[in-house]
């Protein structure tokens, strides 16, 4: 009886010990993580809130080109009585909302891509150069901006144009990844880089004094 015992409260002290752990090792790839939030989660947030906003954006430009489309096509025969109006208006409606559902579904797809694109390369330079700064950050969106303009065969003024404004987006995300990880606990590879550097400088001036 009194080895059940003992070896009910041994499997119990074991299962609570595995438990820390595993809450252990969450809080710690929960610090590590940009913006604390692993990158499986990080990457299905980014890309779903992409496919939605493109989705918004695709369906009211969608929803006005078909309507316009729609007019163009019907211009050489408009309705002369009030029902022809009511089936007019009735085919436009439906036309526009066919078209911006589809239109919709093609942005919302676009998009989310091209974001899904810019978090996995960014966390490919994150393990290739195990640090997560806004270096990754910056060259991530250089690297998608670059795909995007040869993807779309942008002349190279636009070419440059979209890498500057890619350059400029990463930059201010990245620093903005890199201010609330350090918040966290999580401090950018480059900061430990000039605090040694310091360290170093200090230590050298104290001894040649």
């Amino acid at each position: 009886m009194a080895s059940q015992t003992e070896a009910e409260d041994a499997e119990k002290l074991r299962a609570e010990e595995q438990r820390s752990l595993r809450m252990e090792r969450a809080r710690k790839a929960k610090t590590e993580a940009r913006l604390s939030i692993p990158y499986p989660v990080r990457l299905l947030l980014a890309t779903s809130l992409s496919f939605m906003a493109g989705g918004a954006l695709g369906l009211s430009h969608g929803a006005q080109q078909a309507g316009l489309r729609f007019r163009a096509e019907n211009a050489h025969r408009l309705p002369n009585s009030q029902a022809g109006w009511y089936f007019y208006h009735k085919s436009k409606n439906y036309n526009m909302s066919l078209g911006g559902v589809k239109e919709g579904f093609k942005m919302g797809a676009r998009i989310s891509f091209w974001t899904a694109g810019f978090f996995s390369i960014e966390e490919f330079f994150d393990r290739y150069r195990r640090t997560k700064d806004f270096l990754n950050t910056v060259l991530a969106s250089l690297v998608v901006s670059g795909s995007f303009s040869l993807w779309n065969r942008f002349p190279i003024a636009t070419a440059a144009r979209t890498a500057r404004t890619g350059l400029a987006i990463g930059l201010a995300y990245g620093l903005a990844e890199d201010a609330l990880g350090a918040a966290n606990g999580r401090r950018p590879g480059y900061v430990d880089f000039l605090l040694r550097n310091r360290r170093r400088s200090t230590s050298a001036e104290v001894e040649a004094e």
